[in-house]
């Protein structure tokens, strides 16, 4: 059982995606687990074939409990037709393109309509999904269960970890002269928000600050390899989580709107990926329109720094000795002074802001 995510103690084995005798490859979705934060799809650390399941599902263990047994070597398959990608591939959601495009336009979780369908989706399929009624409400104590592992992990950070904050203003109206721009070209479903232009400027200057990227390990700091951005998601139910957004600094803003999007659709919908909960090396949260100037967040631990940008509004600014009107945001740093100091942060916000006053470089 993996922890997937701060304060996580036990997960419910909810299913098994793949049976005794699959070949799987590291990285294959193997199984759902149910945690307070919903369910959450498990990947294999391991290539080889699955032999031996050692927890049933509806089972809640601790984290750390071995779930199942898998041999490294890969067998080799006597026929054609049972290659390992053949028998892999029976695993695999099989969506028409026409019904992924369909899905996205009607914000319909094309994944988890595919698991429930169980065979190929269509365009028939995501249409039906997209006029079921809406879901009930979480229950009171499914709510409560979010708070307290927020909670939890938030007071950890706070005991354990020596915040320092600071902010800068930054001029936002090339970003939106852009996005105009670009959003003009754009049909609909493909068009961008100045959201992800942030997180593109966010995880650019972190692969240079490296200090402000990766992760406390008990007495010392650990930089990340790739800069995986969290994106602080509110959820129905309550509360918030952050899943990552994988190499944000190499994925370009029409490939970061797209894995925004269906992050948050499947977050929304309860389903995660464990990568995704699990490996977040710096988060960014955003206030969007909620007419807050400012937001000061808090570590998520094990990480080191958090991003935080208030509402974007129209604000007097001196331009060329005149006061002009200008699409003005507060960008807040929290970081921690075991691994960085205020020159260093401010070095990183400066950053942000001159890759956000030139959005061509994005």
């Amino acid at each position: 059982m993996p922890s997937l995510g701060a304060g996580m103690e036990t997960g419910i084995l909810a299913q098994w995606l793949v049976k005794p005798g699959d070949q799987i490859k590291r990285g294959d979705l193997i199984a759902v687990v149910e945690t307070q934060k919903g369910a959450i799809d498990v990947e294999s650390f391991d290539t080889g074939t699955v032999t031996k399941f050692l927890v049933d599902p509806g089972t809640e263990v601790p984290v750390g409990t071995p779930l199942a047994l898998i041999d490294g070597k890969e067998a080799k398959p006597t026929k054609p037709e049972s290659t390992t990608a053949t028998v892999a591939s029976d695993h695999r959601p099989r969506i028409s393109p026409a019904a992924r495009r369909r899905a996205r336009e009607l914000g319909v979780d094309i994944n988890k309509l595919a698991a429930d369908i169980g065979g190929v989706v269509n365009l028939k399929d995501v249409d039906a999904a997209a006029h079921r009624p809406p879901s009930k409400p979480a229950p009171a104590d499914a709510q409560t269960g979010v708070r307290q592992v927020i909670a939890a992990a938030m007071a950890r950070s706070k005991r354990e970890i020596p915040h320092y904050y600071l902010a800068a203003e930054i001029d936002l109206g090339a970003v939106m002269d852009r996005l105009r721009t670009m959003n003009a070209t754009l049909p609909v479903p493909e068009r961008l928000v100045y959201g992800v232009f942030l997180i593109r400027a966010v995880a650019l200057a972190a692969k240079r600050f490296q200090e402000f990227n990766g992760y406390w390990a008990t007495d010392h700091f650990e930089p990340a390899e790739r800069v995986n951005v969290g994106a602080a998601i509110s959820l129905r139910q309550g509360g918030l989580v952050a899943p990552a957004l994988h190499n944000a600094d190499q994925k370009d803003v029409h490939t970061l709107m797209r894995a925004f999007l269906d992050l948050v659709n499947r977050v929304r919908s309860g389903h995660m990926r464990r990568a995704e909960i699990a490996e977040p090396t710096i988060t960014v949260s955003s206030l969007g329109e909620q007419g807050v100037d400012s937001v000061y967040p808090i570590i998520y631990p094990p990480q080191v720094a958090i991003v935080g940008f208030g509402s974007l509004m129209e604000r007097p600014a001196v331009r060329g000795g005149k006061i002009v009107a200008r699409h003005m945001i507060t960008a807040t740093l929290a970081a921690d002074h075991r691994v960085s100091d205020g020159h260093r942060g401010a070095l990183f916000l400066d950053a942000i802001r001159k890759l956000l006053e030139k959005p061509e470089a994005l």
